[in-house]
């Protein structure tokens, strides 16, 4: 996929699961059984050890259906190497320019975290294709609110907060699509090899986003 083709899916699917899963013999059914659930746009963050190695791994053994992108960078030669080892998607907890850049040069989509007004705006002005709100459990809902009120086309993603019911009230604030990690990825259910409850988990979210796409 190009990267246009990566944001319609994004936009389409709506939900980012961000894994920070350190067993890297249980990943792979991780992403598996959350895709199984409806979500398959999947985040690899670099604190998860051998990210690098596990994001070029899961993008050769996995369905191409499912998105392998990689979180948690904080700079450019990180984007970079996860660019090369397969990541569809670069997604940074913070606003660095040279990040943006990078991911410009290879032309894949790029999501910088943002916290301010100003910060959501210069991240578009870099080139930033989405602004990852973040913490977005800090601001809440009514501040995605008031961002879009003055400036609609901006691409807001929150990350920090979203559960496995409120993904649909993000949307309906004006949210493009969430990020999702602790709520979605239940620790007892991966420790205890639960992947049946990570599918239901998943089946749950996207149950609520797609309650606000009938609408």
């Amino acid at each position: 996929m190009n990267k246009k083709q990566i944001l319609d899916e994004i936009f389409k699917r709506k939900a980012v699961a961000v894994l920070r899963v350190k067993e890297e013999d249980k990943l792979k059914k991780v992403i598996q059984a959350i895709a199984d659930g409806g979500v398959s746009v999947a985040e690899i963050t670099m604190t998860v050890p051998n990210a690098i190695k596990l994001i070029e791994k899961m993008s050769q053994e996995l369905s191409e259906n499912i998105i392998i992108g990689v979180g948690s960078v904080l700079s450019k030669e990180v984007a970079e190497d996860a660019i090369k080892a397969g990541a569809k998607y670069v997604v940074s907890p913070i606003l660095k320019k040279e990040i943006i850049e990078m991911a410009q040069k290879y032309y894949v989509p790029v999501m910088p975290g943002c916290f301010t007004p100003t910060e959501i705006y210069s991240a578009f002005e870099m080139g930033a294709d989405i602004a990852k709100v973040f913490p977005a459990d800090a601001v809440g809902m009514p501040f995605f609110k008031a961002i879009l009120a003055p400036m609609p086309h901006l691409k807001l993603m929150p990350t920090g907060g979203v559960s496995l019911t409120n993904a649909g009230d993000w949307l309906k604030a004006g949210a493009c699509a969430v990020g999702i990690g602790s709520a979605l990825l239940d620790a007892k259910a991966i420790k205890e090899e639960n992947y049946f409850k990570l599918t239901e988990n998943a089946k749950t979210i996207m149950n609520s986003i797609n309650s606000v796409n009938k609408n």
